[in-house]
């Protein structure tokens, strides 16, 4: 099923907040930063987390990765990694929606108020998309979420 929430057929996905099921739970995706913290009500302090679709869009983004580090990165299932307090991850799973398949990253967050479950009422008011597949939209398990840098790695989640 795909809502959309416009009245013009050429609309800036860019601008848009789509509620769908993300590599590990269902999360609301957005490249609009601003757009996503009014949906959450977040504060301006805490960043969201940058889903890239793979490796090579992580590289082009301009995060430096330790050399040593590179291999873990790229055989990770699931996974958060922060460099410098930036926060990311490689989507391994594609997103089965052609609207997704041509953007190259996304802000991430989950589906949720702040410190509360998934409720489907509130996200599909919250989004202008609505993406789902015949297996629908359910609350996973977060990902895990490690901090690298050059000498360490220390797992947070």
């Amino acid at each position: 099923m795909v809502k959309f929430d416009s009245d013009s057929r050429l609309f800036s996905i860019k601008q848009k907040v789509i509620l769908t099921q993300t590599d590990t739970t269902v999360g609301f995706l957005s490249q609009n930063e601003q757009k996503l913290r009014e949906v959450k009500s977040r504060h301006d302090s805490k960043p969201f987390i940058v889903v890239h679709k793979n490796f090579k869009s992580l590289l082009a983004s301009g995060i430096r990765i330790p050399s040593q580090k590179k291999r873990v990165l790229r055989r990770a299932k699931k996974t958060t990694f922060i460099v410098k307090n930036q926060a990311f991850r490689v989507a391994k799973e594609t997103l089965h929606s052609s609207l997704l398949r041509e953007v190259e990253w996304n802000y991430s967050t989950s589906a949720n108020k702040a410190g509360k479950n998934f409720s489907l009422t509130f996200c599909e008011e919250k989004a202008d998309i609505i993406i789902q597949n015949k297996k629908g939209l359910f609350q996973g398990a977060s990902s895990s979420l490690y901090k690298i840098n050059n000498s360490k790695t220390k797992r947070l989640r």
